[in-house]
């Protein structure tokens, strides 16, 4: 059974019984800053664990389904084993007071066993701890439905919750055989009883309240992935169709064969050992898909949080590759078969805008790179190779423990604390992103920044991004997302598009929308930026209603371009002072109005 088949039969399963299928999130969780990453199915449907009602509000139902883009690092040894990835998708099927225990489990045994055609192995319930009782309910239905092997369990099957507090409560998990004969857990059907004031493992400690909620919420998850794997009897998640025409690809411009061992060979304790090369190729494949959807989701390559894991994916397939001097191009290879693969689910994958994200960091990264592995054969200091090569502390260590040594973590951190301490000191009194404030000529300007976005646009390339903003009393400045440097024709055009607008006498409106309404009609947003349910939009347009610019924005704007045109030099209002790069991918103009 193919991906895109498995899929469709597990939501249109779940629509035919009464549940709206609501398309996945964002990787970048947008109302959950306990976390970075959506890491379950549930999370975006957290806030209706403890209201109900919102449900059937917002989804017209109280029933809902879903394949959720999740994305987990905390196993990321273990990726390029059978089973772990980065990236996976999560099926799930979700009641918020909808519907109870029974149905929720007859429908898992439907689904896997006549659905699927699936022998279920075993299942397991809630032995029940403290003032929670035994989950008594799950096990007499799963008797009723003729499973012979129903097994109590402790602590594993109590999840959640997800960040730093949410909704948790008892679960009962599905095994099946693998095509090895092992037992893998393929569903976890969880019933959100409680809401925890605390994490997982302040919880865990008995550091965290529960309290009972009014309303029993349903909550499955089933690694489509996994479950991939089994309905096919394949040995691992990688040879399934998902990676399927990436591996040829991989073999075709590399001439390495999927699975072969190669001298990828060092000495460790006096003895010969190798890399497993498979393994190697799984890690750079799992990573490229990885980052391919973090930066669709907006998650561009940095130093800090979601940005910093990101990058270090990318570094650490580059490092994967170059150890078995694989072709540059590979990557630009891997990306293409991804994005072919998955372009009809998840469309904004395919907008060129991660391809060429996910392509600068690596070649920014190879340029360092051949002289970072030199130090790092020298067993230079690792504050040297991050500082200086941009190699990861994690990367550093992994590289060091297939050589057979350790890194000192504790002296690594002492230097790069005060380093970040120099960095910090160096920075006071910077200039933030935004307005400084609302005076006219400040106003004046900002206005002129919509206007010079749709000109880079429509000059330079629709693949231009805002990425950050900065505007004072005396000029604006922006930095954005574009593949190279302008030229002088590239700026005069742009100039010259801009004071042709103000000539023209553009009126500015703004409208009150909701957020997916304005999404659908192509408004601009700062990429990465994260937005409420009900935005502005201002629209600049001519007196024929075409709209030249349509952009997210909290204001303030003048009523009409004209308002931006000098009194001495109307024809040349707009200048552009200065561009530059910020970082790579990234550029940045400062202009003024004259």
């Amino acid at each position: 059974m193919q991906s895109s088949e498995l899929r469709s039969k597990f939501l249109k399963f779940f629509e035919d019984r009464g549940h709206k299928v609501v398309p996945s999130s964002s990787l970048v969780p947008e109302n959950d800053p306990t976390v970075l990453w959506n890491t379950a199915g549930m999370q975006q449907f957290k806030q209706y664990y403890t209201a109900g009602d919102n449900a059937q509000k917002d989804f017209n139902s109280k029933n809902v389904t879903s394949a959720q883009k999740c994305v987990r690092t905390s196993d990321i040894d273990e990726v390029g084993d059978n089973s772990h990835l980065s990236f996976f998708e999560m099926l799930g099927n979700f009641s918020f007071g909808g519907y109870g225990k029974k149905e929720a489990i007859n429908y898992a045994y439907d689904f896997i066993t006549k659905e699927l055609g699936l022998p279920i192995s075993y299942v397991t319930y809630y032995e029940g701890a403290g003032f929670i009782p035994s989950d008594e309910e799950s096990k007499k239905i799963w008797e009723e439905l003729g499973v012979k092997d129903v097994r109590r369990d402790g602590s594993d099957v109590f999840w959640g919750p997800t960040g730093d507090s949410g909704p948790c409560g008892p679960t009962t998990e599905i095994y099946c055989k693998n095509s090895s004969g092992e037992d893998i857990e393929i569903w976890n059907i969880v019933f959100n009883e409680y809401f925890c004031d605390g994490s997982r493992e302040k919880f865990d400690k008995g550091e965290a309240n529960l309290t009972k909620l009014s309303t029993l919420g349903i909550d499955t998850g089933m690694g489509f992935e996994r479950l991939l794997t089994i309905v096919n009897k394949k040995e691992s998640v990688y040879d399934t169709d998902i990676f399927e025409e990436v591996i040829k690809k991989i073999e075709e411009l590399s001439k390495i064969k999927y699975g072969d061992k190669r001298d990828d060979e060092y000495i460790k304790n006096g003895e010969q050992c190798w890399v497993d090369t498979r393994k190697k190729l799984r890690i750079i494949m799992d990573h490229m898909r990885s980052v391919l959807f973090m930066v669709s989701d907006g998650s561009i390559p940095g130093n800090k949080g979601r940005g910093y894991i990101t990058r270090r994916l990318i570094r650490r397939a580059v490092i994967k590759a170059n150890g078995l001097n694989m072709p540059n191009e590979i990557f630009t290879a891997v990306l293409d078969k991804f994005i072919e693969k998955y372009k009809d689910v998840y469309p904004n994958v395919n907008n060129g805008v991660a391809k060429n994200e996910i392509n600068k960091e690596i070649s920014n990264f190879e340029n360092t790179l051949e002289l970072g592995m030199k130090e790092f054969n020298k067993n230079t200091d690792p504050f040297i190779l991050a500082t200086t090569y941009g190699f990861p502390i994690e990367l550093t260590e992994e590289l060091a423990k297939e050589k057979g040594y350790k890194i000192d973590r504790e002296d690594f951190d002492k230097k790069m604390a005060e380093h970040q301490k120099l960095s910090q000191t160096a920075s006071l009194g910077m200039f933030k992103g935004g307005l400084l404030n609302h005076e006219e000529k400040t106003i004046k300007l900002h206005t002129a920044h919509h206007l010079l976005l749709a000109a880079l646009q429509s000059i330079v390339g629709k693949d231009v991004k805002q990425k950050g903003s900065n505007i004072n009393e005396e000029r604006l400045r922006m930095d954005f997302i574009c593949d190279h440097k302008l030229t002088d024709e590239e700026k005069t055009k742009v100039e010259e598009w801009v004071n042709d607008k103000i000539k023209n006498k553009l009126n500015v409106t703004c409208k009150e929308m909701n957020l997916e309404d304005a999404k659908k009609i192509g408004a601009e947003m700062e990429f990465g930026a994260k937005y409420p349910n009900t935005v502005s939009v201002y629209f600049i347009e001519d007196d024929k209603g075409n709209q030249i610019s349509k952009e997210f924005c909290g204001g303030p704007h003048v009523k009409n371009t004209w308002e931006l045109a000098s009194s001495v030099d109307p024809v040349h209002s707009f200048k552009i002072i200065k561009e530059e790069a910020v970082s790579s991918g990234v550029r940045r103009i400062k202009a003024v109005l004259a």
